[in-house]
Formats: structure tokens, C-alpha cells, sequence
């Protein structure tokens, strides 16, 4: 099934659903209360049809920018946000019970440097400046195994084009899977679009990154006897 992106041309979605069972009473007060506060600011085309960039430094000041596509429950994000105080972060999630779990967890931790976006990245990507975008992760992205559905996977030239112009020269594009053929996909596509790959091999699986914080995604993983893979890549 192909979507439609509100220019007309067709989006096939890389995600899958977009909500889950019902939520918690404390989750509808999370996200009636909180995910407003913490918009980045006009994303989707009907609050911006002339896709209008937004104003980083109006949100985090001269701080570096970082992005996290598809945050999942957002344990690393705030994780990441919690440890970084001197960045701003930015997540994307168009699965609504993820992105009320992410807002119980920044009231937890009373964090301030972090904007949440509840819909799909590549509203993001129109209305993020060019090179504005200093560090990219990718955690565990819905996999699409069935060969046929390859073409939904994030690592397309569909996302990976736009995700390359609004990344800094420099900038570290982060990727976690444990489908062995995503990451076949993701060194095949992704240096065709100015990044080059860091193959260094991680010591030890459970710390990839220096800062990395396993997600609820690479522990069902470990459960269900699959081996988590992690690549870093370089934007030229």
C-alpha cells in the first residue's frame, strides 16, 4: 500500500502502526499536557503548507543538534538528552503509545533539552535547515524482512537523500539492527549518499558506542536468540 505525501507523489511508509492498545490514564494526561510544550514547532504540512525551516536556534541556542529517527519507547533518547546537556536533541515517532511512554520518561527525568515530533521523519526533513543536524540514530527500525517490502526500509534513497542534506559535513549517522540483511541493505545504500562507514568492530556488543544505552528493542532481540549489529557512519 502506498501512501500519499501531501505534494501528491507517493510515500510507502517505514514504519508500521501508528498506535497499539490503549493508554494509560497517565499517558492521555502526558500527552494533553506535555507533548505540546515540546514541539519543535510547525512540522506537519497543514500547520506549514510553504514548509517554512524551522528556527534551531530559537529552540536550543547555539548548542549542536541531534536527531533520533523512530525513538520507540525513548530510553535512549532521554538517555542521550540526560547525558548531553549541552546538546539539543530532536525525536521523531509516529507511534503515539511510544512517543506518551517517552513523555513519562522526561518527566522522570526532568529533562529540558529535547523536542518531540509524534509523526513521521521526513515532515522533519523538509523543515529542518540544511546541514543542520549533527548526529543521526537510527535504533532498531522496523525491519520490513519479507524481500518484497525492502523498499520500505529507512535505508532507501527515499530517506537517506534527505536525511544526507540536512546532516552537518562531519556529522555520525548511528545504526543499530539485528536483521542481518538490513545491514547488508543499510553498507550497500548509504555510502551512495556522501557518508562513509566507520567499520570499527565493537569490544564488547553490549557497549557498541561509549554512550550507548541498550533499548527494550535490542533486549527482545537477545531474548529471541538474534544478534544485535551496529554501524556508524561519517557524513562527507
Amino acid at each position: 500500500m502506498t501512501d500519499q505525501h501531501p505534494t501528491g507523489a507517493p510515500w510507502r511508509n517505514f514504519y508500521g502502526r501508528t498506535k497499539g492498545k490503549g493508554l494509560r490514564k497517565s499517558q492521555e494526561v502526558y500527552l494533553d499536557e506535555d507533548l505540546g510544550k515540546l514541539s519543535p514547532g510547525d512540522v506537519t504540512w497543514d500547520a506549514n503548507p510553504e514548509r517554512t525551516p524551522l528556527d534551531l536556534s530559537g529552540l536550543f541556542g547555539d548548542r549542536d543538534v541531534w536527531l533520533e529517527i523512530g525513538f520507540g519507547g525513548g530510553e535512549h533518547l532521554v538517555h542521550q538528552a540526560a547525558a548531553n546537556p549541552d546538546v539539543g536533541l530532536i525525536g521523531c515517532e509516529p507511534y503515539i503509545n511510544g512517543v506518551a511512554m517517552l513523555l513519562g520518561k522526561i518527566r522522570a527525568a526532568g529533562v529540558e533539552n529535547l523536542r518531540v515530533h509524534p509523526g513521521d521523519v521526513r515532515d522533519m526533513f523538509d523543515v529542518l535547515p540544511a546541514q543542520s543536524i549533527a548526529k543521526a540514530f537510527l535504533l532498531y527500525p522496523d525491519p520490513w524482512p519479507k524481500a518484497r517490502h525492502h523498499r520500505r526500509r529507512f535505508v532507501t534513497p527515499e530517506h537517506l537523500e534527505p536525511l544526507a542534506e540536512v546532516l552537518k559535513p562531519g556529522a555520525e549517522f548511528r545504526i543499530a539492527t539485528d536483521i542481518p540483511d538490513y545491514v547488508r541493505q543499510a553498507l550497500e545504500q548509504v555510502p551512495r549518499f556522501g557518508f562513509e562507514w566507520l567499520a570499527e568492530e565493537a569490544d564488547d556488543w553490549r557497549h557498541p558506542w561509549d554512550d550507548w544505552l541498550s533499548t527494550r528493542y535490542e533486549q527482545k532481540a537477545l531474548r529471541e536468540g538474534r544478534v544485535p549489529h551496529y554501524l556508524t557512519f561519517r557524513r562527507l
